[in-house]
């Protein structure tokens, strides 16, 4: 018996915002100049926006009006709430892409070479329909949920800021058995009393989300715990990018390098080799060689394919994995030229990434297809 906790936030955490920001930055860019090389981080607290990082691009972006766009989105509106989206001050301070960085990514006859060095982590599971772990699957169902409330005006009381964790039981043999522990925590206008909120929110945020057969009366849930959440989004908390790592991935059930993923061109291959990765484990797993799969690609800047490759099925594969790993190299372009054609990474497509994790079936995301089921399927008969 074991337990797994997953944690996500709304689209009005500070996290995100600044995420989302980042993302939104680099599909004004990749729109105007699909060559664009972008590495563009954010801070936000208390009025005040700043972003910084490396750009190389022809195309012309104002970067104050995306940002500005994108906090009017979420519904932060006033320094009541959180930030106020048209008063705010924004600050940038975008420069071009080091030289050195630069000579390593840029190589003969269109090639080019990894933009960093370090590991990236890929996974999937035959656990839930996208093939993701049920903790941060549940996790990102609530945080989903709430936003959708708030912006319909489902829950009028609701504002942007929140954050929601599941807590799963597992038996030995890893299969889930109940949920034990359900934390909410959804920021809201001072009128309402923390019983009425309560109340709504079990009702219609986390009764519809939640399958009610995990669910039984040792379950346990902890709506805004403090009791007050009135204070929220920038002025309450300091909002960083690339800080929801975890979220943005696998909810912690596997192992993470590190690198964070928004803001950042296909070059880098923190975001492109994990995409990749993700894409080959949820291939393998589709195609039935096991039930769970974790893939770790590690790269060298200036590198075009990766040092070390790694792949773990947990004991749920009647293959070798040393066949999987032929069936793999055999299947997949795993230089990041490859990489960046094979998922389209020159396509500005990443605001939609920025929320409710990377991964998932409700996306169109070309890192999330399962057109290489068969092929593997065939080297692996071929070599086995």
């Amino acid at each position: 018996m074991n337990y797994l906790t997953s944690e996500s936030v709304t689209k009005g955490h500070p996290d995100k915002l600044c995420d989302q920001i980042s993302d939104r930055i680099l599909d004004a860019f990749l729109t105007g100049d699909p060559e664009s090389r972008v590495a563009v981080e954010c801070m936000i607290s208390n009025n005040l926006l700043v972003i910084a990082g490396e750009v190389t691009s022809s195309a012309q972006v104002d970067i104050e009006a995306v940002a500005r766009t994108l906090l009017q989105e979420v519904g932060y509106t006033s320094n009541v709430i959180g930030i106020d989206a048209k008063n705010c001050i924004v600050l940038t301070n975008l420069h071009q892409q080091s030289p050195d960085i630069s000579q390593g990514v840029d190589q003969a006859a269109g090639s080019i070479g990894a933009g960093d060095q370090g590991s990236v982590y890929g996974y999937a599971c035959n656990e839930t329909v996208d093939f993701m772990p049920l903790p941060i699957h549940l996790a990102h169902a609530l945080t989903r949920k709430l936003d959708t409330a708030r912006q319909s005006s489902e829950l009028p009381f609701l504002l942007p800021d929140g954050k929601a964790q599941v807590t799963i039981l597992y038996n030995e043999k890893q299969q889930a058995i109940q949920i034990s522990d359900v934390v909410l925590s959804t920021q809201h206008i001072e009128e309402i009393t923390v019983e009425e909120l309560r109340n709504q929110v079990r009702e219609k945020i986390i009764a519809p989300v939640l399958p009610a057969k995990l669910l039984n009366e040792k379950t346990r849930y902890l709506i805004n715990p403090t009791g007050r959440f009135v204070i929220g989004g920038p002025f309450g908390d300091t909002g960083l990018t690339g800080r929801k790592i975890i979220v943005d991935t696998y909810g912690g059930v596997i192992p993470h390098g590190g690198g964070a993923f928004s803001g950042k061109d296909g070059t880098k291959v923190d975001r492109s080799g994990a995409y990749m990765a993700r894409y080959i484990a949820k291939n393998i797993v589709a195609a039935g060689f096991c039930q769970r799969c974790q893939i770790a690609l590690s790269y060298a800047i200036g590198y075009q394919e990766p040092v070390a490759i790694d792949i773990k099925t947990f004991g749920t594969s009647c293959l070798p994995e040393e066949l999987l790993k032929i069936a793999v190299l055999k299947t997949f372009d795993l230089s990041p030229r490859g990489m960046i054609d094979t998922l389209q990474l020159k396509t500005p497509l990443f605001k939609q990434t920025s929320v409710y994790g990377h991964f998932n079936n409700l996306s169109a995301f070309p890192w999330e297809k399962l057109d290489k089921v068969e092929t593997i399927k065939r080297f692996v008969k071929e070599f086995s």
